[in-house]
């Protein structure tokens, strides 16, 4: 079984900080989290990491009372950006199914997630409701992300509207929109050396006429996936598999 992961501070881990031999506490809700619910104990392994790239494997040393967790550096870890980023543009799904599809994709890999307010969704983000599904989200993957042993956790950005993602289409090395009629298929789609990889994942009611116009002139084709409809929050989770497994990032 695989050491266990928990997040620590980006400045924990600093090379002065988080050398081999060095001591590195866990406190706070991540180290009551390892003591009280993991109950970890002296010599079992653990990973921390600041879950920007930065982390340490080792083993625990002390424990001190309820919520601390003391750790022996026994190696320095790093999982660098990828020269090809995978960035998915969710349309807002309904319920907890785009916190289902956030956990999805945080496990097969994909490296950004941004939440699309697109034309044909029935779910709104607006006021203290949007901050609190963004935050549920951001919360995901920061879990599936340990639960994956990532070291690099997605980055969940801000919610986007059609013109936002237009322009994020516009910079990408490769702008692809996810579309049952797409003539393209997505499996054979020519992948630029370095940069995103931007999909857009349309609602349960498809993309609009309208919005496909504006990303077709952002740059970004229509592709399939296969011949078989997905769910919106599932889509990208096959899509950001396909292009993870081209990419060489699974072999």
């Amino acid at each position: 079984m695989t050491a266990p992961v928990f997040v620590v501070e980006t400045a924990q881990l600093a090379p002065g900080r988080a050398a081999v031999g060095a001591v590195v506490r866990l406190d706070g809700a991540e180290g009551r989290h390892a003591v009280a619910v993991r109950r970890l104990t002296v010599g079992e392994p653990v990973v921390l990491t600041d879950g920007a790239g930065s982390g340490v494997s080792g083993a625990v040393v002390g424990v001190v009372g309820k919520d601390v967790l003391e750790v022996r550096v026994q190696a320095v870890l790093a999982e660098p950006e990828p020269h090809l980023r995978v960035v998915v543009v969710q349309a807002l799904p309904k319920g907890d199914r785009g916190e289902l599809s956030v956990e999805l994709m945080t496990e097969v890999g994909v490296d950004e997630v941004v939440p699309w307010a697109a034309s044909r969704c029935i779910t709104q983000w607006r006021g203290e409701r949007g901050a609190k599904a963004l935050g549920k989200w951001r919360a995901t993957a920061r879990e599936a992300g340990k639960q994956s042993r990532r070291l690099r956790f997605p980055v969940v950005r801000d919610a986007m509207s059609t013109r936002q993602v237009a322009e994020l289409l516009a910079g990408a090395a490769l702008g692809a929109v996810l579309h049952e009629e797409g003539s393209l298929p997505l499996a054979s789609a020519p992948l630029p050396a370095k940069g995103d990889l931007v999909l857009v994942v349309g609602p349960e009611g498809g993309v609009s006429p309208d919005e496909l116009e504006r990303f077709a002139e952002a740059g970004a084709a229509p592709y399939r996936l296969g011949p078989s409809v997905l769910r919106t929050s599932t889509a990208g989770v096959a899509a950001g598999a396909l292009l993870l497994g081209r990419t060489g990032r699974w072999g």
